[in-house]
């Protein structure tokens, strides 16, 4: 019989809210995404300070998709480089 791994329960700060995060990531991790979440959130705030609060989360999920998918297009360079070298 296989036992489910219980899942992290973690309540974070974001924006002066309190979120209760569940999920398999370790809660130092969580706490630092969601570090990383105020943190962005509050630069656009800074650039934007009429924004409410959906515009800025809306903002803030572009901003991070774009930053994500900047790298993982930088990370599919590099490993097309290594493979390259391999196969030389």
């Amino acid at each position: 019989m296989t036992h489910k791994q219980d899942k992290t329960r973690v309540t974070v700060e974001i924006r002066n809210r309190s979120y209760n995060i569940v999920g398999d990531e370790d809660a130092s991790h969580v706490k630092l995404v969601a570090s990383l979440v105020d943190q962005k959130m509050r630069e656009i705030h800074e650039m934007n300070p009429s924004l409410d609060t959906a515009s800025l989360a809306v903002l803030t999920a572009i901003n991070t998709m774009n930053d994500y998918l900047l790298l993982k297009e930088d990370y599919a360079t590099l490993i097309g480089s290594i493979k390259k070298k391999e196969d030389n």
